[in-house]
């Protein structure tokens, strides 16, 4: 396991993963803060917390629309489908973990 640093909505945050799975995960981080600062930029959900929900609801509707038949990860195994999307729940925890505190 390796330990990555990275950035969501200007958050410092420390995440562990294989060697293997770094640029996945670094660039799931990237895609989140991207969706999450358009959301908080766009000044309508104020709360970190909400921003995540509402950024997760966001990816989890584009993921089952990609998911079809038709879409553009209809050729991938479910195993990579499941791989894809715990590391964007590593990032989900990650980002609201520190967030339970503040409550």
């Amino acid at each position: 396991m390796i330990q990555l640093d990275v950035n969501i909505m200007g958050q410092a945050y420390k995440l562990a993963c294989k060697e293997d799975e770094e640029r996945a995960l670094r660039e799931a981080a990237s895609f989140l803060d991207k969706k999450m600062c358009a959301i908080r930029d766009a000044g309508k959900v104020k709360g970190n917390d909400r921003i995540a929900v509402m950024a997760a609801l966001g990816v989890a509707a584009e993921f089952l629309s990609m998911k079809t038949s038709r879409g553009p990860w209809s050729d991938m195994s479910l195993l990579e489908v499941q791989t894809k999307m715990e590391a964007m729940h590593k990032v989900l925890d990650s980002a609201l973990t520190p967030q339970e505190t503040l409550f």
